[in-house]
């Protein structure tokens, strides 16, 4: 059986060690080439004509809704029209 003390130990040494690897990664060159990227890519695509995801599924769904409405009333003007004397 383990006892609390080992577990308790290994506990701290993974913290420690995961501490250390934080601080590593801190200063790593390829975090602040990371920043970089991000700040590039954010501001090449703030200059770009684009809308949130959410506004664009609510459009999409307005635009479906209204093609299903065109499409039935262009049926019933085909019903009125047939039903219509020619002039």
């Amino acid at each position: 059986m383990t006892s609390p003390r080992l577990i308790e130990e290994i506990a701290a040494k993974i913290d420690e060690i995961g501490e250390r690897i934080s601080g590593l990664t801190a200063n790593n060159p390829a975090r602040g080439f990371e920043k970089n990227v991000k700040a590039a890519f954010a501001c090449a695509t703030s200059k770009l004509d684009l809308v949130p995801r959410e506004e664009f599924d609510v459009q999409r769904e307005l635009l479906l809704k209204t093609l299903d409405r065109l499409a039935e009333l262009e049926a019933r003007v085909a019903t009125l029209e047939a039903g219509a004397p020619s002039s």
